[in-house]
């Protein structure tokens, strides 16, 4: 029994229903929002990688260094946001962070 483009897919799929539940039903902690948005971001990545080697074309693997280049940077500032606002409010609940409505 080989691995086949399916199993890619439904393995991304999955990946991208848990990040999508991570996200609404987790609205307090923003590290926990963060995380599944990665996720998130990793399971667009497996089938863009899966197609990509299915159709034998080199085009999604290289779209998948940008995305991982732009996920990281945005950790990063997410993560730089989360220390200032942590130091600022000494919390990180999300519905304790109501200082930025306008």
């Amino acid at each position: 029994m080989s691995v086949g483009l399916n199993h890619y897919l439904v393995l991304g799929s999955v990946l991208f229903a848990i990040s999508v539940l991570g996200i609404f039903l987790n609205r307090k902690n923003i590290i926990v929002l963060l995380m599944a948005i990665e996720l998130m971001l990793l399971a667009v990545n497996m089938n863009f990688i899966a197609f990509s080697h299915y159709l034998q074309d080199t085009a999604g693997q290289i779209m998948v260094f940008f995305i991982l280049t732009v996920a990281a940077a945005e950790s990063a500032i997410g993560l730089a946001i989360l220390v200032v606002l942590f130091r600022a409010r000494r919390t990180i609940n999300v519905n304790d962070l109501d200082s930025l409505k306008g």
